[in-house]
């Protein structure tokens, strides 16, 4: 009997806990799916728009049946997003590039979150920030910003440096993917050169698989290749900075379980590389999970809006927008040198 009333019990609990974060999960997803029709209908960044929308309803943040489910989509289901992108890739996929690309991603994806670090000292902006919006320029845009967010330390500053950061680096993006294309055939590359060129400077994922089919499919498939070998980079770089700034926690004296030595989503982004690779995830399979990573994704692109207030966003300044336009350039001059000289 007592067995029973505590299944009960439980499953009580379980409803409960759901219908606390219900309303803010669904207003989150709501928000995605008016930013996805908009962005297949209308064009633009997926991304942008769920931020934007998501900033609309800042109210939802700060009191009310949605503020349970917003923390849990901009924390949990986030990490569920980053993890399931392991998914789109494969061992093979990254060696049948040939030596060069990869030595160039490792290449580019490390200096560019050293230049990030660098330039925000020069700048008066702090290391978070530098090594934030380095590792977003130089692994994956927004997906990358909201992955290093969950391992870098918190402070009150932390939600806004990432919200700037996901605007400014899909913003960059979006012009690259429309100027970029235009400098490929001015310099007279091939396809094969333009696709590790699209595929090594722009930062966001649609928009490199726009660039590149634009010029040909050839140079959207190397594009799409190369881009998803700098996703791959996401998981040497977390777990990088998982271990500093664990160590820094220590030394400071606080409980290191805030920033655990390998998060559990990055292990899972891992398996999830190495099991695709095996071949034993049927394709269908794979559609399903690379579409679920993306809505969750957007949904939790929307819940850091809704957490997001422009007045407190607005007195970041330009410091931030210049330090991501600097990093931009060196990775898309870097990129031109190799594949000029290669």
């Amino acid at each position: 009997m007592e067995f029973g009333e505590q299944l009960v019990s439980r499953f009580n609990q379980l409803v409960s806990s759901l219908g606390d974060v219900m309303p803010g999960v669904l207003t989150c997803v709501t928000l995605g799916l008016a930013a996805s029709f908009l962005s297949e209908n209308y064009g633009g960044p997926v991304m942008l728009y769920a931020l934007l929308f998501g900033m609309a309803f800042n109210f939802l943040s700060e009191e009310g049946k949605c503020v349970a489910g917003v923390e849990l989509t901009s924390n949990v289901i986030l990490r569920v997003g980053v993890a399931l992108l392991g998914v789109r890739i494969t061992i093979d996929q990254v060696t049948g590039l040939g030596i060069v690309p990869v030595v160039m991603v490792v290449f580019a994806v490390t200096s560019t979150i050293l230049v990030g670090w660098g330039v925000a000292r020069l700048l008066g902006l702090s290391r978070d920030q530098g090594l934030l919006s380095g590792g977003a320029v130089a692994i994956c845009g927004a997906s990358a910003a909201m992955a290093l967010s969950l391992v870098l330390p918190k402070d009150e500053e932390s939600e806004r440096r990432t919200i700037l950061t996901v605007v400014g680096v899909t913003t960059l993006s979006t012009i690259a993917m429309v100027i970029y294309p235009t400098l490929v055939k001015l310099l007279g590359m091939d396809d094969f050169s333009a696709g590790i060129f699209l595929g090594g400077t722009i930062h966001d994922v649609a928009q490199v698989v726009g660039a590149g089919f634009m010029i040909s499919p050839e140079t959207g498939d190397v594009s799409t290749l190369v881009k998803l070998m700098r996703v791959a980079m996401l998981v040497p770089v977390v777990f990088l900075l998982s271990l500093m700034f664990r160590h820094n926690y220590k030394n400071k004296g606080q409980h290191e379980s805030k920033t655990p030595m390998l998060p559990s989503f990055l292990v899972a982004f891992a398996v999830l590389v190495v099991v695709n690779s095996l071949g034993v995830i049927p394709a269908v399979l794979v559609g399903l999970m690379t579409d679920l990573s993306r809505w969750c994704l957007v949904a939790a692109i929307a819940a850091l809006g809704i957490r997001t207030s422009l007045k407190n966003l607005a007195v970041v300044g330009w410091l931030p927008v210049i330090l991501m336009v600097i990093e931009t350039l060196y990775l898309c001059v870097l990129v031109l040198l190799v594949v000029t000289f290669s």
